[in-house]
């Protein structure tokens, strides 16, 4: 009873642990999809597209932008020159100056008898002067100090500059130019997502040729190790006949080199199963030396599903990402050409905003900060550039005709190709219903030649002929079988259906 229970608990536990390893074709698939380094880079190349496309939208809006600096300079800017502030500081001066001047020129025209009959009364030249001093310094100080802050005044004490402005810009025509480039995020959103499912197709792809290489394979080993058995049985038996004297030495050992062939045969098989499914863990993104056991390796024959292949080239066309990245490009190549045409047409823009500066000049030189409101439109025509947006113009047509062709030229390659897969399907049935009917004969004729062979009538070389075409016969079975897949899956990528 314990042993019982512990077999029980022995096989609850490791059954987990062996199915994490049974694959589908579809695991294998889900697996590569989501561990694919290809596909991850698509996924943030489309994330790139989405924010591209977005960062164009904002091009429709108006844009706010903060400006600010500081300046400092070695001189000043001066609205006076050296002249008219000595003149303003010494105006007082020169008025007194210029009045004494004038008075000692009227003193010195007044006759002499007059001034003998002004020293009757006291007054003198020196009298008069002494009087005009006392009157006109006090006023030419006065006027010198108003001059000087006249002078001050004027001064602008820029040698520390601060500025700053806030500026809004609003796009209203800009030839055409913001539509286009929108039109080109949208597209460029559009050709990432095709070539995603481009890379995503072409995976699957690799994913099913690897996942039925690595189901041909097993099947192969176990066909040799089959052959194998089959061989060391005569081998055993003609040993045997030898021993009893009714088979020659010779025949003993042409049995023998087949065995040799047959272990050999079941090496190579053994090697290239063992690196086919080292491919297909890499591909699905598990440890190279994982040990992966496939459903269909497990069945005695290889599931075929009948694929009724249909010629549609239309469709091929519509599911196929290859062409709709063709398109891509042709879209994209016409809307550059939109934007190059732009060049020749004008731009308008609104523009508003606030600037500030300290030292401003809103109210004299203020040593402060004082701003101003304003609002403005800026048009730009181009008017001559020597032909130099038509030549891009023209160029970028060209382009656009080269990107139709090269579309022409691919939408032709495609409806071949679903042609040569559509037939190649055919042919794969085909040749699996012979293989089929091949090896049922080869069947009859090994189970007739043992049977002959065991009744003495038939040689070890007449068995081994047979056995030899068994071989071979069940060997095609398997590559019939396996053609059969990959002329689907064939068919399919080239219908662009591959899902």
């Amino acid at each position: 009873m314990k042993k019982k229970l512990l077999f029980s608990l022995l096989v609850w536990v490791t059954l987990p642990v062996a199915a994490q390893h049974l694959l589908t074709l579809d695991s294998c698939r889900s697996m590569a999809l989501r561990n694919n380094k290809q596909m991850s880079i698509s996924k943030v190349k489309q994330d790139v597209a989405a924010n591209l496309r977005k960062s164009a939208r904002t091009k429709y809006l108006p844009h706010v932008s903060v400006l600010g600096g500081y300046e400092w300079t070695s001189k000043e800017i001066s609205i006076l020159n050296d002249n008219q502030k000595s003149a303003l500081s010494n105006i007082g001066t020169n008025l007194t100056t210029g009045v004494e001047e004038k008075a000692g020129e009227v003193m010195q025209a007044v006759p002499q008898n007059i001034w003998d009959m002004l020293q009757l009364i006291g007054i003198t030249p020196t009298s008069i002067q002494e009087g005009m001093s006392n009157i006109l310094n006090p006023v030419g100080t006065a006027l010198n100090q108003r001059g000087q802050h006249i002078v001050d005044a004027f001064r602008t004490d820029t040698r520390n500059m601060f500025a700053g402005a806030v500026m809004v810009t609003q796009p209203v025509f800009m030839g055409g130019a913001i539509i286009a480039m929108n039109k080109m995020a949208d597209i460029g959103e559009t050709m990432a997502a095709n070539s995603a499912e481009t890379k995503r197709q072409h995976t699957l792809y690799q994913i099913d040729q690897a996942y039925w290489q690595v189901v041909s394979l097993k099947h192969k080993q176990k066909l040799a190790q089959g052959y194998l058995d089959l061989v060391k049985k005569l081998d055993g038996d003609v040993q045997k006949m030898i021993e009893e004297g009714v088979a020659t030495r010779s025949e003993g050992l042409s049995v023998n080199v087949r065995v040799n062939e047959a272990e050999m045969m079941l090496l190579k098989v053994n090697d290239g199963l063992t690196l086919s499914k080292m491919l297909l863990c890499q591909l699905i993104g598990l440890p190279m030396k994982e040990q992966v056991t496939l459903v269909d390796e497990e069945r005695e024959d290889i599931s075929t599903v009948e694929l009724t292949p249909k010629v549609n080239a239309e469709q091929a066309a519509e599911n196929r990402p290859e062409l709709k990245q063709l398109q891509n490009v042709v879209d994209m190549s016409r809307q550059l050409t939109n934007i190059l045409k732009a060049g020749n047409l004008p731009q308008v823009a609104l523009m508003g905003g606030y600037a500030v500066s300290n030292p401003n000049v809103y109210n004299g030189f203020e040593k402060k900060f004082a701003g101003v409101w304003n609002v403005g439109v800026m048009v730009r025509i181009p008017v001559w550039n020597w032909g130099d947006v038509a030549y891009k113009v023209r160029a970028s047509k060209g382009a656009t005709t080269i990107a139709n062709l090269e579309l022409a030229e691919a939408r032709e390659k495609i409806e071949l190709q679903v042609n040569q897969s559509v037939f190649r399907v055919e042919e794969a049935n085909k040749k699996l219903e012979m293989a089929m009917a091949n090896t049922r004969k080869a069947d009859e004729n090994l189970r007739m030649a043992n049977v002959g062979f065991s009744e003495g009538v038939i040689s070890p070389t007449t068995v081994m002929e047979a056995q030899t075409a068994w071989l071979q016969a069940q060997s095609e079975k398997i590559d019939a079988e396996i053609d059969v897949r990959l002329s689907q899956v064939n068919l399919q990528k080239a219908m662009g259906t591959l899902q």
